[in-house]
C-alpha cells in the first residue's frame, strides 16, 4: 500500500500525464460531472459519479470507422484510424469497473472488435473507493464492493491522503514511474472500508433480491401481463441506456460529404422505434416490445447466456435521470412473483 498527500494530487497527475493521456470525472459547469482529459490544475470532482461511465473512453459515443471514396470504376477503402495511444483512466467506481467485465463479453467474444480491444489494450484503469455511495446505489446485488473495487490500481482517498494499491501488471508497471509515492501501512483504509460497508448495508436497494431471473423462467417473464402497465408511461427516450455503462447497442451509419462516403458507429437504444429498422419494419413495433427487451436483457437473457452473470452493476444512474422514474429496481420487484 502507497498514499500521496491530496495537496499534491497535482502533482501526482502531472507525473502518470508525462507518457500517458490521463482522464478524470471533473465537473462540467453544469452541476454534473464527466471524465475529461486531464490538463493543469483541473480538479479531481466530489461527486458520487459521473453522468455517463468511463465506459465512453473505451465505446465512444461515435466513431469514424472507415470511408469511402469512388475512384473511376474503382472504391478506395480509406483506413483512417491509428492505434490507441496508452492512457489511464483515474476515478473509476467499482461498479463502473465491473461493467467491463460485461462489455469484453460482447466485444471480445468471437468475432472480435478491434476498435474496442485497442482501446482495452492501451488503457489502464485506476478505481476510487466509494466513501459516501447514495440511496440509488445497490452495486452489492451483483456481488460488487465498493470498498474494495478492482482495476489495475484501487485508490482510496480521506480529507488528507490518496491511498494506493497496485492489482496488476500494468498496475505494477505504473507504479513503479512514480517516485512520489511514499509507502503506508493501510489502516486508514481498512478503517474507510468498515465504515462504507456499514452504509452499504443499510441502503435501502442493499436487499434487492433477483434469484430466479437467471433461472428457467424465461416464458413466464416474457409473458407477464405486468409488461403493459410497467411500460405504459415510457416515453422511449432512451435516457436509461445512455447513461447505462453496460448497454452496448449501436448503429452503423454511412454519411456523404460529397468527398467521400464516412461509415460511423455510434450509440442507439432498443428502447428506440426505429432500432435495427429494415425494409420490412421492425420486430418490435410497440413501446410495450421495447421496453420488455431492454429489461428482460439485463435481468433474463444475459445472465442465462453467460454464467448467471447480470447485465446490471446497480450503478443507479438510471434511477436518478429516468424522467418518469421508471428503472430496473421496480421492474425487478414487480416481476418478482413470477420467478418465485
Amino acid at each position: 500500500m502507497k498514499k500521496i498527500a491530496i495537496s499534491r494530487l497535482n502533482e501526482l497527475f502531472c507525473a502518470i500525464s508525462a507518457d500517458k493521456k490521463l482522464y478524470i470525472p471533473t465537473d462540467d459547469g453544469a452541476n454534473q460531472a464527466k471524465f475529461a482529459l486531464w490538463q493543469e490544475g483541473m480538479a479531481l470532482t466530489d461527486k458520487l459519479n459521473t453522468v455517463r461511465s468511463a465506459k465512453d473512453l473505451f465505446f465512444p459515443q461515435v466513431e469514424n470507422l472507415v470511408n469511402f471514396k469512388n475512384e473511376g470504376k474503382t472504391i478506395k477503402i480509406i483506413e483512417n484510424r491509428a492505434e490507441t495511444e496508452p492512457f489511464v483512466a483515474f476515478g473509476v467506481r467499482a461498479c463502473d469497473c465491473r461493467s467491463f467485465d460485461i462489455l469484453d463479453r460482447v466485444f471480445l467474444s468471437d468475432p472480435v472488435d478491434t476498435f474496442y480491444q485497442n482501446r482495452r489494450e492501451s488503457g489502464l484503469i485506476i478505481t476510487l473507493s466509494c466513501s459516501r455511495p447514495a440511496e440509488t446505489c445497490f452495486c452489492g446485488v451483483f456481488g460488487i464492493d465498493a470498498a474494495d473495487p478492482a482495476g489495475d490500481v484501487t485508490c482510496w482517498m480521506d480529507a488528507e491522503n490518496l491511498y494506493w494499491r497496485a492489482n496488476t501488471q500494468k498496475g505494477e508497471a505504473l507504479t513503479a514511474q512514480l517516485s512520489l509515492l511514499e509507502e503506508d501501512d493501510g489502516a486508514a483504509v481498512a478503517a474507510q472500508q468498515e465504515k462504507t460497508r456499514a452504509i452499504l448495508a443499510k441502503l435501502p436497494l442493499n436487499g434487492l433480491d433477483l434469484t430466479g431471473f437467471e433461472g428457467d423462467k424465461l416464458m413466464e417473464l416474457f409473458n407477464s401481463p405486468k409488461w403493459a402497465a410497467l411500460s405504459e408511461s415510457c416515453l422511449g427516450c432512451g435516457t436509461c441506456t445512455f447513461v447505462c455503462p453496460t448497454c452496448q447497442c449501436y448503429d452503423v451509419q454511412d454519411f456523404d460529404n460529397g468527398r467521400e462516403v464516412c461509415r460511423f458507429r455510434c450509440w442507439d437504444s432498443c428502447m428506440y422505434s426505429d432500432f435495427t429498422m429494415m425494409a420490412h419494419g421492425t420486430n418490435r413495433p410497440t413501446q410495450k416490445e421495447r421496453f420488455r427487451q431492454r429489461f428482460m436483457h439485463k435481468l433474463v437473457y444475459f445472465p442465462n447466456n453467460n454464467e448467471g452473470i447480470f447485465g446490471c452493476v446497480g450503478c443507479g444512474r438510471c434511477l436518478q435521470k429516468c424522467p418518469i422514474h421508471m428503472n430496473i429496481v421496480k421492474v425487478a420487484k414487480a416481476l418478482k412473483e413470477d420467478v418465485q
